[in-house]
Parts: structure tokens; C-alpha cells; sequence
């Protein structure tokens, strides 16, 4: 009986070992392999530019202290495929670095982030009192009172050529709203603290985000422009396309000036040191990256980035760049120490969610499933089409109508007046498109040939289908 009681709990324990031990190869065929994961994301990937007609992209992937994973999708106009160290315009991107520029001159206590923007330009005097309240904080965090209404950014007529030269918009421009009140995106931020990393470290703008970041980074492959035009005359960089009925058609990059808040040209390899900058601090003391990653006083938006937070993901901090021939999309979460960027030759379209593409990376990267939208370019882009076909057909079978009718007369004048009217419709709907627009992207006024570019397919079928009523009444008049 003793040596009984001795055995049993020997007998347990073995028992409860070999059931561990037994239960570990299940376990660990639920993790995924580096492979499986690069394998299910190139997969999704392909698939979703495939269904949104993108022809070209680069993805950068950080987790750790490593880059998980680069990669190019696609090929240049000759067919020279795409890699992780092609050359892609990262747009607005480039806010957050010009924000980190700003913030280790403040950090070498150059810069004084509550104290007036214009305290460091004597020569600038303002024609609005309430430009001395701007705070360098305020321009960060776009609550500087500016928005593109009193001060045009996309829509002005001679695009500037330097940084110099928007002095001069500072001591003209009456601004929207008081300093620190109301956020408002507003591009020309950027640009006047790309001025002041000018005017306080003594060197240009481009060379200063070349020694003090992209160097110290070791992303050797880095560099920052000025206009668009610079990044049209670069065969190294892809040419951009917009998306009409499905069709990716390329074009040159309107022109814009750009230096400061969207002129950072980048690859994917380089936007993985990027990246994992944000998590590995070596630029900023800790308490101003703290600050660096916090959302704003009055939105999301603080210091070059849009901050949140949530018990799934942590503190994420994301950026989206938007050029009109040029996207691009980027995410880091702190926490999880993994950072996604994706960069396309296609700009901002109005059916198509670049979003998802992180996203969906980001699900397969945390061992989930991630699935396609069904709101994409493929199938928005069809029933573009079957509108612009129900609308031929509707055309012709109202001209045979018309022929058939026996009181022709009255017929046409009916539907002389139901066109009329109907052409009323388009008028109305270009007339209204930009302030629309406006609205809905928090203040921006977009210039024409950009609202063309975000809807090519639906402000086609509105002329097609309203305009065209009149080629109708080409016919000869019925006879009386």
C-alpha cells in the first residue's frame, strides 16, 4: 500500500507530461511560418491591386527590429519590374518627417514649439493681427486658422517654386479662424515649418531631412523635392496613372508645389528603417516622442500623424499620402512593434479603398483572416459601365420612339423640355462638385483637374448621359 501511494503521484505527473508534450506539435502547426505569412500576403496583395486595376506597388513591412518584408508588384511602363528599392513619391507621408525635423531643433532647444511662428521671421509682418498668436504647436497640429479657402494651395494659379517664396502668403492672408480653435489639413502648414527648419538650422530643407534623418537612418535611397515636376523628369520613379472605367491611364503629376508637407521620394527597404524609427527612438528624446505620437488638442491629428488607440491594436499611429497620380498608405503600431507602408502608381480614386491594404496586412500579420472589400474599383467600375450601356440603349430606343410616333410634333417637344431639364442636372452637379468635395475632406478645394482624376468614370457618364440628351434633336424636325 505505501509503495502504491508512492507510485501514483509519479504515474500522474508522467501522465500529465506525456499530455503536454503530446499537445505541443498542435499547437504550433496553428503558428505560421515567415513563409506561409509572405506567401498569404503577396497573395492578398496581387489580388486586391488586381480587382482595384493598380498596376504598380511597393510594400514595406517592419516588425521588430528587423524589416519583416519588402516588396515591388508590378512593372514600369517598359516592363522593368518593380522591387523594394524602387523609387515611389510617398506624398503626404512626408509630414511626419518634416513634424521630426521640427522637433530635434526643439529638442536642441532652437525652436520653441508654444512660441509665435513669425517670432522667427522679424522681416514678416502680417496684415492679420491674429498671425502673431500662430504657435509652431498650432501649425503641427493644424489649428493654425489657415485652410485653403483664404490661403490656395492645389488651386493657385502659379505654383510656388522655393520655400522663400511663401513668405509673402503669410502677410497677406487674413486668416479663416482664430489660431488653436479649429482643425483644418491644410498643406501650406507644412510648408511655412519646412521654412522654419530653414531659417533655424541654416541649411536647405532637403539637405537638412538628408543629414539629420534619412543619413542617421540609413536610408541611403531617400531624398526630398520640391515640385511634382521634379518627380515627372525622374525615369527612376514609375509613371502614375488615375482609373477610368477600369482602365489605369497614365499621366504626368499636375503640377504642385509640394516641399515640406508631400515631397519625400522613398522605397520600400527605406520606409522600413522609417518605420522602425518610430518604435526604436535614436532621433528624439523620449518625452518629445511621446509628443511626437499624441493626437492633437482639438483632433486625431497631431504632429504629422493621426493617433488612436484601442484595446485590439494599441497606439497606432497612420498617415495617408494622396497625390493625384500617386498614392500611399501607412501604419505603425507602437505596441505591436509592426509597421505597414504601401505605395502605388495610382492616385486618389473615388472607388477605390487603400486603406484595406494595410489593413488586411496587418490582420495576416496578427494570425488572422483578412478578406477582399466588395466595395472595389472592379465592381464599382461595372456598374459604371452598365450605366453608361443602359444609357446608349435608352438613347436609341427613345430616338425610335420619336421616329415611331405618330404625333411626332408633340413627342418632340416633350421630350425637347424633359432634356432640358435633365440638362439642368449635370450643371447643377458640376456647379456644386467642389464644394461638395470640400465638405467632405474636412475643408480642402481641389482643383478640376483633380476632382477629374479622383472620378474620371462617374463624371463621364454624367456628361455622356445628360450632355448627350441634345444629340438627339440633331434629327431634321418632324414635318408640320
Amino acid at each position: 500500500m505505501t509503495i502504491a501511494r508512492k507510485i501514483l503521484p509519479i504515474f500522474l505527473i508522467c501522465s500529465l507530461l506525456t499530455l503536454f508534450i503530446s499537445a505541443l506539435p498542435s499547437a504550433a502547426a496553428d503558428i505560421k511560418s515567415k513563409t506561409e505569412i509572405v506567401t498569404e500576403i503577396d497573395e492578398f496583395v496581387k489580388k486586391n491591386m488586381a480587382i482595384n486595376h493598380i498596376s504598380g506597388a511597393s510594400l514595406s513591412i517592419a516588425y521588430g527590429e528587423d524589416a519583416f518584408y519588402t516588396q515591388g508588384y508590378g512593372a514600369y511602363s517598359n516592363g522593368e519590374k518593380i522591387t523594394a528599392t524602387t523609387l515611389f513619391p510617398i506624398a503626404s507621408l512626408s509630414k511626419s518627417m518634416t513634424a521630426l525635423a521640427v522637433l530635434q531643433l526643439v529638442d536642441k532647444g532652437l525652436i520653441d514649439l508654444d512660441a509665435p511662428f513669425i517670432s522667427y521671421f522679424p522681416d514678416i509682418t502680417a496684415a492679420d493681427d491674429r498671425i502673431d498668436r500662430i504657435t509652431v504647436r498650432y501649425m503641427l497640429n493644424q489649428t493654425s486658422g489657415l485652410n485653403d479657402k483664404v490661403n490656395p494651395d492645389m488651386t493657385k494659379s502659379d505654383q510656388f517654386q522655393s520655400l522663400q517664396e511663401i513668405k509673402k502668403s503669410l502677410e497677406l492672408v487674413v486668416l479663416a479662424n482664430d489660431p488653436g480653435e479649429t482643425y483644418r489639413y491644410h498643406n501650406p502648414n507644412y510648408q511655412f515649418l519646412a521654412l522654419l527648419v530653414e531659417q533655424v538650422s541654416g541649411q536647405r530643407f532637403s539637405e537638412y531631412l538628408h543629414d539629420r534623418i534619412f543619413e542617421p537612418l540609413g536610408m541611403n535611397d531617400t531624398y526630398s523635392v520640391s515640385t511634382t515636376q521634379q518627380i515627372n523628369e525622374n525615369s527612376m520613379i514609375p509613371q502614375g496613372h488615375y482609373l477610368l472605367l477600369g482602365k489605369p491611364i497614365s499621366t504626368a503629376e499636375p503640377s504642385w508645389f509640394i516641399d515640406g508637407p508631400a515631397g519625400v521620394i522613398s522605397t520600400a527597404e527605406d520606409m522600413a528603417k522609417w518605420m522602425r524609427a518610430q518604435y526604436i527612438s535614436r532621433l528624439l528624446s523620449p518625452s518629445l516622442m511621446e509628443q511626437y505620437h499624441a493626437p492633437g488638442q482639438h483632433s486625431s491629428y497631431g504632429m504629422g500623424w493621426l493617433a488612436s488607440s484601442d484595446n485590439v491594436w494599441g497606439r497606432t499611429i497612420s498617415h495617408s499620402g494622396i497625390l493625384w497620380s500617386y498614392k500611399a498608405e501607412e501604419t505603425v503600431y507602437l505596441e505591436k512593434k509592426l509597421g505597414i507602408t504601401m505605395m502605388f502608381d495610382t492616385g486618389l480614386n473615388a472607388f477605390v479603398d487603400y486603406s484595406t491594404f494595410t489593413r488586411g496586412i496587418a490582420q495576416i500579420m496578427d494570425e488572422g483572416k483578412t478578406e477582399i472589400s466588395i466595395m472595389n474599383n472592379r465592381n464599382m467600375e461595372a456598374i459604371m459601365i452598365l450605366l453608361l450601356m443602359s444609357t446608349i440603349f435608352w438613347k436609341g430606343f427613345s430616338i425610335y420612339r420619336l421616329k415611331k410616333s405618330k404625333k411626332r410634333l408633340i413627342a418632340f417637344r416633350r421630350k425637347l423640355i424633359f432634356t432640358s431639364v435633365l440638362t439642368l442636372i449635370p450643371v447643377l452637379v458640376l456647379l456644386f462638385l467642389p464644394p461638395i468635395l470640400s465638405f467632405i475632406g474636412g475643408g480642402r478645394v481641389l482643383p478640376w483637374i483633380g476632382i477629374w482624376m479622383i472620378m474620371p468614370s462617374l463624371l463621364y457618364i454624367i456628361s455622356h448621359t445628360f450632355f448627350g440628351e441634345y444629340r438627339k434633336f440633331h434629327l431634321p424636325l418632324p414635318h408640320l
